[in-house]
Parts: C-alpha cells; structure tokens; sequence
C-alpha cells in the first residue's frame, strides 16, 4: 500500500539520522536495547518484585506472559516488516538505490515487526512498577504527605517515560523497528497492564487455572496458526527474510522466532502455579520468617544469583522441537525457582540457625 510505504520510507529517515548523528550513544542505546527486553522480566524484575511484593510479582509475569500472547498474534496480524530487510525489498527506490541501513548483533529479530514486543514488554512491566510504587503513598492523608506523593507521582511517571522512549529509540537505532511499530508497542504494552489492574482473580488461580490458561493460549495460538496455513497464508514468513538479509548469519537466533517466545512465556506461566501451589511455597513464604526482611534480602539475592547460573545453560538448537521442549523446561525453572526453591532452602536455613542459638 502506498500510505505503508511511505510509513516506512519516512521511519528509514529517521533511522538514518539517528544512526548517524547518534553515533557516540551507540554503547547507550544498545544497553537500553538489553533492557527492554522481555527475557529480563523472569530474570531481574520479577525475582526483586515477588520478595518484595508476591502480589505485584505475580502480577508482572501474567501481565508479561499475556501481553507477549497479544505481540504473537499482532504479529501475525499485521505482517508488520523490519527495516533492515524491507529497504533490500522494496520497489520504491529508484535505481535500486535503496538506504544503507547498520546492522547490529542484536538486529537480526526473525518475527514480524508490528508491534515491537521489546517496547511493549517494557511498558507492561515497567507500568505495573510504577503503580505498585505509587500504591503505597496514596494512602497519605496530611498535606505534607500528598505533596510527597504528587512529587513521588511525577518522577516515577517521569522515569517511566524516559525508559520507554530510550528503549524505543534503541530498538529504531538498531534497524530493528519503524518508529510506528515500537509507538503502537508501548500503548498496547500500557492497555494490558492496565487490564490487569482490575483482575484481581490471578492471585487466588489455583494450578488447574494456570494449566488451563496455558491449554488455552497454546491452543488458540497453534490453531491461529494452523487455520491461516490452511488458507495458504505462511506465518513464518518473516524467518527466510530475516536469514536472508541479516548482515552476519551468526546473529539469527532460533530463540527469537515467534513460537520460542510462545514456549517461553508459556513455560514462566506454568512454573509460577506450579510454584505457588507448592507445599514449599506454604511453608516459607506464608510462616514467620516471611515478614523478616533479612529473609527477603537474602531471598532476593540467592534468587537472582541462581538465575543468572540459569544463562550458563545452553540449550541446543540443531532440533526445533528438542529446543521448544527444552525452552519450555528451562523457563518453567525459572519463577519455580524464585518462588519456592529459594524461599524454602532460605527458610530451612533460617530455622536451623535459630534452632542451633537456642
């Protein structure tokens, strides 16, 4: 369509300049890149959150795991391109002249470009961040204390932003997104989270509801997928396009093909009720030591020290179905792992100890 062409030709502009006159932020904005991704959720947001606050953590991985189902099937709805393959394809260049674009190591994402699932996984989790924050001085009363909040209110929302807008310039800078595409990530990232503030059901879901929804978006997802192959529509189009054109082949990634991301947060959702509704994660977190804070400090630093172990895992690649199977596995550990391994070896040690003083 002519007014998408023209989208896209003026979002090459603008990545132009911003790769050219933004040159000495490169380190930055790569970094910012790494932030917004959602992997970072399961590993550094969620197990600070849930030690803190298990209402808001567990809040942050179905706002996650839901808003990225939603980026799969906007995905696969909107066919939306990425630049660094659509200026090597399109017609709309004369001469062939088409624009120089930098790749990155970080460039070559293989799905669909619309919505970006970096900006809109930032904005969900970030979104609930802020209002869980916020939550807790809304309830002053004298003046000094709403003037306190309204301060509070304005630097979080301020703080908010300023991610969002640097995770969305990074993932522009890097060729990977139009500036539209990561624009429509972040109100749709915000939309969800927003939804999950008036669903209070998840922090009373018994496993069979966690099973169930796993069941549900799986299945919905793989027949979205089977129906549309039926009617001759590939919606893995965007992988030979991607190995195609990605500058160095060693930048694909089999982990950011459209049904990874499905297995993956897939996975997080399972581990999460699995344990919830575990007798570990009764007798740690709802006994006395859970309102000591030396056991949540040392819940939060054994947690995301034991997940960072997790990165050292390498899961082969050479069989899909292996690596789904795997992935799946790997991203079930997870929040099983923060929710009740670490909690119930950090209480046992905690009870030991006390019983040795005694």
């Amino acid at each position: 369509s002519i007014k998408m062409d023209l989208l896209h030709s003026n979002g090459v502009l603008i990545i132009q300049h911003l790769q050219r006159d933004y040159r000495a932020y490169q380190d930055f904005l790569n970094f910012m890149s790494h932030v917004g991704d959602p992997r970072n959720i399961f590993s550094i947001y969620f197990p600070l959150w849930f030690q803190l606050n298990q209402v808001v953590g567990t809040k942050m991985i179905w706002v996650a795991v839901i808003g990225d189902w939603f980026n799969l099937i906007f995905k696969w709805i909107l066919f939306g391109h990425r630049p660094y393959w659509w200026v090597q394809e399109t017609m709309i260049y004369p001469n062939q002249s088409s624009p120089c674009l930098e790749q990155f190591p970080i460039t070559c994402e293989t799905g669909p470009g619309s919505p970006s699932g970096h900006a809109m996984g930032s904005s969900c989790v970030w979104y609930v961040m802020v209002t869980a924050a916020l939550s807790y001085t809304v309830r002053w009363k004298d003046k000094s204390a709403v003037t306190l909040h309204r301060l509070t209110w304005s630097f979080l929302w301020s703080i908010f932003w300023i991610i969002q807008i640097s995770v969305c310039i990074s993932r522009v800078f890097i060729a990977t997104h139009f500036p539209h595409q990561v624009i429509l990530g972040v109100f749709a990232g915000i939309l969800v989270a927003e939804a999950f503030e008036h669903t209070p059901a998840i922090q009373t879901a018994s496993l069979r509801m966690y099973i169930k929804t796993n069941l549900f978006l799986f299945i919905f997802a793989l027949g979205f997928y089977l129906v549309l192959k039926l009617l001759d529509i590939d919606l893995l189009w965007s992988v030979p396009k991607a190995k195609k054109w990605c500058a160095n082949p060693d930048w694909i990634n089999i982990d950011t093909t459209p049904f990874a991301g499905l297995v993956r947060n897939l996975g997080a959702l399972f581990g999460l009720g699995l344990g919830i509704n575990s007798k570990m994660f009764i007798t740690s977190c709802k006994g006395q030591n859970s309102c000591k804070i030396s056991f949540r400090i040392l819940c939060i630093a054994a947690s995301l020290a034991t997940l960072q172990l997790y990165n050292f895992v390498k899961i082969p690649t050479h069989t899909e179905y292996l690596f789904y199977i795997l992935s799946f596995c790997k991203s079930a550990a997870m929040p099983l792992t923060v929710v009740a391994l670490v909690p119930y070896c950090v209480h046992s040690l905690m009870r030991t100890t006390e019983k040795k003083l005694n």
